[in-house]
């Protein structure tokens, strides 16, 4: 069986997989939720990667050959910018740090100054807005700027 890039792939996503259903069985929630809990979602992610990473793993596409120097780069490129993001999430809040990850990646793929920053302040302002308000979930405002509601 060749080591084709799709199966690096795949072991690499089932590792992740196995990661994150760790972390959430060590979740310790304070109240009781009914009937399913915050672990619930997290590992049914994690379930349905590892299925979807075993058909990278013995059924790879017929071209899993690696990619060229400069998609390796771009693709580590967006691990660097979603790392940063993570990290700032925080700190920044998370109307800054989308719009900046947004505007990174968008000029990146080669997006124009123009559509890159309309594309950063509308997926910031419009998912904000969807979180928060849609959905009712809180999202940080960053240490240097209150909650923004």
């Amino acid at each position: 069986m060749k080591l084709a890039a799709d199966r690096v792939l795949g072991i690499a996503l089932i590792g992740l997989a196995a990661f994150a259903a760790f972390k959430a069985t060590q979740f310790q929630v304070t109240f009781s939720y009914e009937p399913v809990g915050p672990k619930a979602f997290p590992i049914l992610l994690s379930v349905v990667l590892t299925a979807l990473s075993l058909v990278l793993i013995f059924r790879p596409g017929e071209d899993g050959e690696w990619p060229d120097k400069l998609v390796a780069l771009k693709l580590a490129a967006v691990l660097l910018v979603l790392l940063v993001y993570a990290l700032l999430f925080t700190r920044l809040g998370y109307l800054v740090t989308t719009f900046l990850a947004v505007l990174s990646l968008a000029r990146l793929f080669e997006a124009s100054w123009p559509k890159a920053l309309l594309a950063a302040v509308l997926m910031a302002l419009g998912s904000y807005y969807l979180f928060t308000l849609g959905l009712g979930i809180s999202l940080p405002g960053g240490q240097w700027l209150p909650d923004f509601n």
